[in-house]
């Protein structure tokens, strides 16, 4: 890494610096969002930079919560108390957990800090908009905007000067082998950033972890993989290539068929007998397609014989003589007759 600020980026910084000083040269009193990774939100008051809020970078709030300076339970109290306040000022004061001077230093650092992150990032367009509210911790007086912008390029050269520098939201350090005896000589600020180096955090997670700067982590973490402390995961190796045969663009050659099964002679000839004599046989006539489906056939009105009525002759069967014009001028043979034949055919197996 040759700089961390060209390689971030100058566009982007040129845009968010002109940006700026349009506003101080306007003295706007709004917010400027800044799009981006990670991004942010400078808040400004008559042209001066009063907070700077980014989702790079811990805030006050987290700061004080991380520190152990107020817990959960009591800074949930002392929203309460604020009456819908995002910054609950006066409750720390009046409850002792810091004092106005150490308030003023806390949201100072994370003003400072936040315009680190978003100027280490991706900056792709600033916004200006309303202030629709009171910014979240602001300090009392503003910072101007220039000076603020080059504290935080400051910074970034500082850390590009390191033997082994890193982007706050970039490398995931593990910690380095190293004997038990130099671990426990380690000051606790490198011991809690082996604690937290776990393989998955950057330097920005373990800020928000710890409660810390993002700047300060950024460069603890490239100093201990200067000195071995820390070091950086090999990267996966590639996939392995696997490789497609192409189908066979000639002729496809065709199966040999086997062998037919053996037919006893007997039986062949008496299956041809039957199979020719079944188509010579004259065919049947052809049944009655009847009436279309749906179709309702026509009724005739229904008499009622009188009491004197004649009975009818009864009828006397095949007296019509239909059974003989049906009835096929010679008998073929059928199915039924070739199984007959079959079992009249000796065999010595039949015992017959």
């Amino acid at each position: 890494m040759s700089g961390i600020r060209d390689s971030l980026g100058r566009v982007g910084y040129d845009l968010l610096s002109r940006a700026l000083s349009e506003c101080q040269g306007t003295r706007v009193t709004g917010k400027l969002r800044v799009s981006g990774k990670p991004g942010g939100v400078f808040h400004l008051r008559e042209g001066c930079v009063v907070a700077v809020e980014s989702p790079g970078a811990p805030g006050a709030e987290a700061r004080l919560l991380r520190s152990g300076r107020v817990s959960g339970e009591q800074w949930a109290g002392l929203l309460r108390e604020a009456d819908g306040s995002r910054w609950p000022e006066a409750g720390l004061i009046a409850h002792g957990y810091a004092g106005a001077a150490q308030l003023r230093v806390v949201c100072m650092m994370a003003m400072q800090d936040a315009a680190f992150a978003v100027v280490a990032g991706d900056v792709e367009a600033c916004d200006p908009l309303d202030a629709a509210f009171e910014p979240y911790a602001p300090v009392a007086l503003g910072e101007a905007p220039g000076r603020l912008l080059q504290d935080a390029a400051r910074k970034l050269a500082a850390v590009a000067a390191l033997p082994w520098p890193v982007r706050p939201d970039r490398e995931r350090p593990v910690p380095a082998a190293v004997p038990d005896e130099i671990r426990e000589q380690l000051p606790p600020p490198q011991k809690e950033l082996l604690a937290h180096a776990d393989g998955r955090r950057t330097a920005r997670d373990i800020a928000f972890a710890t409660g810390l700067g993002a700047y300060t982590v950024t460069v603890g973490m490239a100093r201990m993989l200067g000195e071995g402390l820390l070091e950086l995961p090999a990267e996966p190796d590639s996939a392995t290539r696997v490789t497609v045969r192409d189908l066979p663009t000639g002729a496809l050659r065709q199966r040999p068929a086997g062998a037919p099964p053996a037919l006893d002679p007997e039986v062949f000839s008496a299956l041809s007998s039957a199979v020719a004599a079944g188509e010579s046989a004259a065919p049947g006539p052809r049944p009655d397609p009847g009436p279309p489906p749906g179709a309702i056939a026509p009724s005739l009105p229904r008499r009622d014989p009188g009491a004197h009525a004649p009975s009818l002759p009864r009828r006397d069967p095949g007296a019509s003589g239909i059974t003989e014009t049906l009835a096929p001028e010679r008998a073929g043979a059928s199915w039924k007759g070739f199984f007959r034949l079959r079992h009249r055919i000796w065999t010595p197996d039949s015992g017959t």
